[in-house]
């Protein structure tokens, strides 16, 4: 089982029309990776919103002739989500369009609030009631009443940003503007850039902006507003510098695509300077190391350069299994229709196992079975993340570590559970390696969280695949 972020942003900006919904189409799929339960797509010409939003990946809900619905528009907003808060369900899909008394708004939000229970809670005893479980809603009521008081919707963003904690990155259209925002602390990335015509685009990653034709200017800072209007681009910093940035660390070492490059620092770069520190700190003796596709492979290939212990293909992933295929009967079977061994590569060799991350523990321990049938003599797993030990309250899909493999057995006991013959994490000591700055937040790894931990939350989405050892 992998960690899942929550999802992906994008927007559009321009002095003149353009086809909107087929820039954020390509736009949403190069932020696929983020988020796979639902997508929409706003647009807004002549202070017009039209919109589609729908369960599916993009492909599904954005065929020809749903796109051909859409009008030229000069701005638009869309979004990919894969639900950590909320349910799946098509009243959470986003873009939310929010109608008010001093106009109507658009919002995509990546990240979640760490104060959201207690956020709802005050807005439902004001009197306000929910159509969602995401608290992108709570986020959109937050601005609307700001906005009764105040002369634009960027000061009411701005207002409201004072009552928000935990991660946000944020892309808010309004009949004349886009309004992109990111938390003071920076956990979710937010980026924008200009195509050759002039129009501008914001997204989540610079993969994103590559695909719509975009080349990157800069990244939104750590609680920044920038508002794209027809007066130009204004930066209001006022929540800049007052909290410590805190970039997810696990950005780089998974959720993110690997040709994006975040806050300065180059993910494909990250991703292959873990796999040579995972070569440093756990040697071994081996005839080959493999990648799990498609997260491990970097780490892989970086493992490989700093042992020098050839590179090889193991592992091939079915690239035609998608959402929509029936589900097996259970996840030996599921992971058997994913992947497959390459006898001829694994057969009486040494093998050096490379994945991102260990969750539960199940999925690796079939890719070990796996590689055990095609006679693999050894097995010796790497993983190029520290254990994942402690609950994230800020776009991860754990908010308790009742089911954290790490967080209830020692390295020992999962490397004997996984059936491996040895076993090897990245230290958490080694995490500025990957980024050469501190100012990152590992608190999965580490419990040193970056805000208070909320007293409550609404998210288990993982069953219990190991019974506790007993001490």
């Amino acid at each position: 089982m992998s960690i899942h972020e929550e999802c992906g942003v994008f927007g559009i900006f321009s002095d003149k029309p353009v086809n909107a919904a087929k820039i954020a189409c390509q736009g949403l799929y190069a932020l696929q990776h983020r988020g796979q339960e639902s997508c929409g797509i706003v647009v807004c010409k002549d202070r017009i919103f039209t919109s589609h939003k729908d369960t599916g990946l993009v492909k599904e809900v954005f065929t020809p002739s749903v796109l051909s619905y859409f009008p030229e528009a000069s701005m638009a907003v869309a979004h990919t989500r894969y639900s950590t808060t909320g349910s799946a369900s098509r009243n959470n899909c986003q873009p939310l369009e929010v109608n008010h008394q001093k106009g109507r708004m658009a919002l995509a939000h990546n990240g979640n609030l760490s104060n959201a229970s207690k956020l709802r809670s005050q807005l439902e005893l004001s009197g306000a009631i929910f159509h969602t479980s995401s608290d992108t809603e709570i986020i959109a009521y937050m601005i609307t009443r700001e906005r009764l008081h105040t002369d634009s919707i960027e000061n009411a963003l701005s207002k409201a940003m004072e009552k928000l904690d935990g991660a946000y990155s944020l892309i808010l259209m309004s009949p004349q503007k886009i309004i992109c925002a990111r938390d003071p602390h920076g956990f979710r990335p937010l980026c924008y850039g200009r195509t050759k015509d002039g129009t501008y685009i914001i997204a989540s990653e610079t993969c994103a902006l590559t695909a719509a034709g975009a080349e990157p200017v800069r990244d939104i800072e750590p609680g920044e507003i920038l508002i794209f209007s027809g007066n130009g681009i204004v930066s209001r910093r006022e929540h800049c510098g007052k909290k410590t940035a805190r970039t997810c660390i696990f950005e780089y070492i998974y959720f993110a695509r690997a040709d994006s490059v975040i806050d300065g620092i180059s993910v494909h770069d990250a991703r292959i300077r873990a796999g040579q520190i995972l070569a440093e700190v756990h040697p071994v003796n081996a005839d080959a190391v493999i990648g799990v596709p498609d997260s491990g492979l970097y780490a892989t290939l970086g493992y490989s350069q700093k042992s020098k212990i050839p590179y090889e293909m193991g592992l091939i992933k079915n690239e035609y299994i998608g959402r929509t295929f029936i589900e097996p009967a259970n996840r030996t079977d599921r992971v058997r229709l994913k992947l497959s061994a390459v006898k001829e590569v694994v057969k009486d060799k040494r093998i050096v196992l490379v994945d991102d991350s260990i969750v539960r523990g199940t999925t690796v321990k079939r890719i070990i079975d796996i590689l055990r049938e095609a006679g693999a003599s050894e097995i010796h797993m790497r993983v190029s993340s520290p254990p994942f030990l402690h609950p994230c309250y800020y776009g991860t899909d754990i908010d308790s570590d009742d089911h954290l493999i790490a967080a209830h057995h020692t390295i020992q006991e999962i490397q004997t559970m996984i059936g491996a013959d040895s076993l090897g994490y990245l230290p958490s000591e080694r995490l500025s390696d990957l980024r050469c700055s501190s100012q990152y937040c590992s608190a999965c790894f580490t419990s040193e969280y970056p805000t208070e931990i909320p007293n409550e939350t609404y998210r288990n989405r993982f069953e219990n695949p190991f019974p506790l050892i007993q001490k």
